[in-house]
């Protein structure tokens, strides 16, 4: 096992065993039909994929009807982690999945101005062996290099617009500022995505072939506002009229089948959402009077609420099908090249489905087309818990359906499952470990800038690659909005709020968290909670005080 505190000599001496396997091509992780001959000697190529706001079941093969065909093909011939956590919300989560920290380690959660100088994003990492590093998409990560001037990605798209899918007035290209996209023109975010990733890759195979690439494609779908074209919303138009109960239902039997979970379905919780959300007066004011403020029973609803409803989740739901689409095409351009069979590709969330009910950007016009850019819908407290089934609460939340996210690994010359699952509980701050481990990173330097950097405190999870119930980590650490948990081995202290009390639960049997045994186990609650504590006391004092704190 390897605990968080684990010296960094043994860090590498388990990176070094794990990673050899890849590098010298031996079967460790290849079927032995696999072509991996060719590749002997070659260090793969690494694409991670982010989406926005999805929930856990929204992919068909996590439980979902949403049609995701390239997804489903990742992981029919890879693997599907059932326990994988973000953070719970948006940016501390890519701040984890770009630094390999906690957020709290790094000033990002809450944001604290720049990073701490020792601060390493991975193309620091991956530069000097060799590769060459790409991002398209979303960046939130304040203060830390995107382009080459800085040490960081060889290109970079930046999207720093998040409320207009169709015509964005803030983004970048290569740090230089582009100019906002004129309305009406034929311009989707999500397609703008995949575009810029794929001109770079296609460089890439004309002028850097023989270097390996690192790909960071970070999508903003489905994120509010629901914005999709108007042919992809027409595939699920009536697909959700039997409502968000039905579907709930229908996605948890599913994962039930599938061996993914083995809980009871959590109840709706209609008395709790997001503390910034519109009240259902204004909500129904400035949207009409379809639109419903709580997660209630879907046969409480009006007929014209069930439609309204209905016709924001098609749009969800199409938002989710573009991307898969977009996700193929980049897979097409890397299958072009004649790297797809050494490509890992690693797809996440990066948090639950939100129940947040705001508008922003260009407001919201009802008598546009829902779905159109002058639209701004929201998901809803409803459909989110539909789609984050069968655990419980949203994104910003630390309970199950606000951090739990899918995790697909694929990779044909390094990873002989197929379609098998991993129950190994893990967590996106394990994502650069694993890619430092298959790229073969050996003695980087401790310090950076200057400056000691902590220990990264995830771990690589190249040895599940192989078989399940392989990866144990001593704890994992949530903290987010006053929103708290910590996990130890299938024990899970969790509180929503800075007042409210700590729940305690088994996740071995009941994952969907539906019966607090704090009561049962107070000395276990004082222990966790005091552990708990810790760890943030000792992320906060690694991160320093935020810059304009320090006195000089």
């Amino acid at each position: 096992m390897m605990k968080a505190n684990i010296s960094r000599r043994a860090f590498l001496k388990q990176t070094l065993t794990w990673s050899s396997a890849f590098v010298l091509g031996k079967p460790a992780f290849a079927k032995d039909e696999n072509p991996a001959g060719s590749l002997r000697g070659r260090k793969p190529n690494v694409l991670v994929i982010v989406a926005d706001d999805m929930g856990y079941s929204d992919a068909g093969c996590y439980g979902g009807e949403i049609l995701t065909p390239t997804l489903d093909r990742l992981a029919t011939n890879g693997i599907r982690f059932t326990q994988c956590y973000s953070t719970g919300r948006c940016w501390p989560s890519r701040t984890s999945l770009l630094t390999g920290y906690y957020p709290q380690q790094v000033r990002m959660d809450p944001p604290q101005g720049r990073l701490p100088a020792w601060t390493r994003v991975i193309p620091h990492y991956l530069k000097p062996l060799g590769y060459r590093c790409y991002h398209s998409g979303k960046w939130h990560l304040r203060g830390a290099p995107k382009a080459i001037a800085d040490g960081g990605f060889d290109h970079s798209y930046v999207l720093h617009d998040h409320n207009r899918f169709f015509a964005p007035k803030q983004h970048e290209l290569d740090d230089r500022k582009l100019p906002p996209v004129e309305d009406g023109t034929d311009f989707y975010v999500t397609t703008a995505i995949a575009n810029h990733a794929c001109d770079f890759l296609k460089e890439h195979a004309d002028k850097h072939s023989r270097q390996p690439f690192y790909c960071y494609l970070a999508f903003t779908s489905p994120h509010f506002p629901l914005h999709a074209l108007q042919k992809d919303i027409a595939r699920y138009r009536d697909r959700y009229l039997e409502g968000w109960d039905v579907i709930r239902k229908r996605r948890w039997e599913r994962l039930r089948r599938m061996g993914i979970v083995n809980c009871k379905l959590s109840p709706l919780e209609p008395d709790v959402i997001p503390s910034w959300n519109f009240s259902k007066d204004d909500l129904q004011a400035m949207i009409g009077p379809g639109e419903v403020d709580r997660a209630v029973s879907w046969k409480d609803l009006s007929e014209e609420q069930k439609a309204f409803q209905a016709v924001k989740m098609a749009i969800h739901a199409a938002m989710i099908d573009r991307m898969d689409r977009e996700i193929g095409r980049v897979l097409d351009q890397i299958k072009a090249m004649g790297a797809f069979e050494n490509t890992v590709v690693f797809f996440v969330s990066d948090n639950g489905a939100s129940a947040e009910q705001i508008i922003r950007g260009d407001k919201h016009d009802p008598s546009t087309a829902p779905g159109s850019a002058r639209s701004y819908l929201c998901l809803g407290p409803g459909w989110s818990s539909a789609a984050n089934a069968p655990f419980r609460l949203h994104k910003s939340w630390v309970h199950e359906g606000g951090i739990s996210s899918p995790l697909i690994v694929h990779w044909p010359a390094g990873l002989a499952a197929r379609g098998e699952l991993r129950h190994d509980p893990c967590h996106f701050i394990d994502i650069v470990p694993t890619v430092l481990d298959v790229a073969g990173a050996g003695n980087f330097s401790a310090t950076w800038n200057g400056e000691a950097a902590p220990l990264l405190p995830g771990m690589s999870l190249a040895p599940a690659f192989v078989k399940d119930d392989v990866v144990a980590h001593e704890f994992i650490y949530f903290h987010h909005l006053q929103n708290r948990a910590l996990r130890v081995g299938d024990w899970k202290l969790v509180a929503k709020g800075k007042d409210a009390p700590w729940e305690l639960y088994d996740l071995k049997t009941d994952r969907c968290e539906s019966e607090d045994l704090a009561d049962q186990h107070p000395e276990r609650v004082r222990q966790m909670s005091a552990q708990w504590q810790k760890y943030e006391d000792q992320f906060r004092r690694q991160a320093g005080p935020p810059p304009e704190k320090i006195k000089r």
